[in-house]
């Protein structure tokens, strides 16, 4: 086991910018779909979260915390799931070239 004056020191740090997201205390529903939804619900609650996103001071933190690790759910950095997809399959695609 490690002596404690050899471990890691607090990363707080690293997630310090989740507080200054404007979606901080916003209900999650807002940027998580409940089960079935598709359609027009699902887009309409996909454009308020990217309305939100969009003047947030955080949005390039959020979106690149979301991309490095491949977060599956939910509007990030003003992304839905099948962006961040489409955008890490380019990218992806663009390095195998």
């Amino acid at each position: 086991m490690p002596q404690p004056n050899h471990l890691p020191g607090p990363n707080a740090d690293i997630w310090d910018w989740q507080m200054h997201g404007l979606c901080r205390g916003v209900d999650s529903s807002m940027f998580f779909h409940p089960d079935g939804e598709r359609g027009r619900a699902r887009a309409q609650r996909e454009m308020r979260a990217k309305e939100m996103c969009g003047n947030c001071p955080v949005l390039a933190q959020c979106r690149t915390h979301a991309l490095s690790v491949s977060e599956p759910y939910g509007i990030w950095g003003g992304m839905s799931e099948n962006e961040r997809d489409i955008h890490v399959r380019h990218h992806r695609r663009r390095i195998a070239v």
